[in-house]
């Protein structure tokens, strides 16, 4: 039998991942080598993959791994077109628009055209344009919050938890465009070629959740 191949997203979110797969009795990785991006289970059921955050839901999409744990916001960034059955109790935080402490409003006016520092175009394009507002998105992939501080940008667009980092540079929370959280998802296909398999493991995470 072929084993099921689940994307997880590398760091904390696999890790909170793999805690609760194994408290419904998923079989765990064979090895713990963060090197190794392919790793059996130790039962040889599963294999995991492990991917970047935003990349967890286009494996998923490809069907490339027949399930993954993903944010949410990198679902809605990427527009992957998967089933999402369950909401996973980890995760939680939110995606906001955030500017300057010393001039939050103006680059939300309608006739200012800001610019806008995010990892999450496609979301952020979304939320300006169904404002009315014309804004200009610089792709960054990391260190958002530098934008405004070198006067690349006038806003970002960023996932937000305690908000400790939007102090630390100065930066306060605008406007929040959704909230997120890790979720459990499933290609289309696979959910149903293998569903004998990935029913039976579905119902078993959802009885290991509080």
């Amino acid at each position: 039998m072929t084993s099921l191949t689940i994307a997880l997203p590398k760091g904390r979110m696999a890790d909170e991942a793999l805690i609760w797969l194994q408290r419904a009795g998923w079989s765990p990785p064979r090895s713990e080598d963060d090197r190794k991006l392919v790793i059996p289970s130790v039962d040889g059921s599963l294999n995991y993959l492990l991917v970047k955050p935003m990349d967890a839901p286009v494996f998923v999409e490809q069907g490339a791994a027949d399930i993954g744990i993903a944010g949410l916001d990198a679902v809605r960034e990427r527009n992957a077109d998967v089933y999402e059955p369950l909401l996973l109790p980890f995760g939680q935080c939110r995606l906001s628009v955030a500017a300057p402490a010393d001039r939050p409003d103006k680059p939300l006016r309608l006739e200012i055209s800001p610019r806008v520092a995010t990892k999450y175009p496609h979301l952020a394009e979304q939320y300006f344009r169904g404002r009315g507002i014309s804004a200009e998105f610089i792709y960054l992939n990391g260190s958002v919050e530098l934008g405004p501080l070198v006067d690349m940008a006038d806003l970002i667009v960023d996932i937000i938890q305690s908000g400790s980092t939007l102090r630390a540079n100065n930066l306060v929370e605008l406007r929040e465009i959704m909230p997120s959280q890790a979720a459990l998802i499933v290609n289309r296909a696979s959910y149903r070629l293998h569903a004998d398999r990935i029913q039976p493991l579905l119902r078993a995470l959802r009885a290991a959740l509080p």
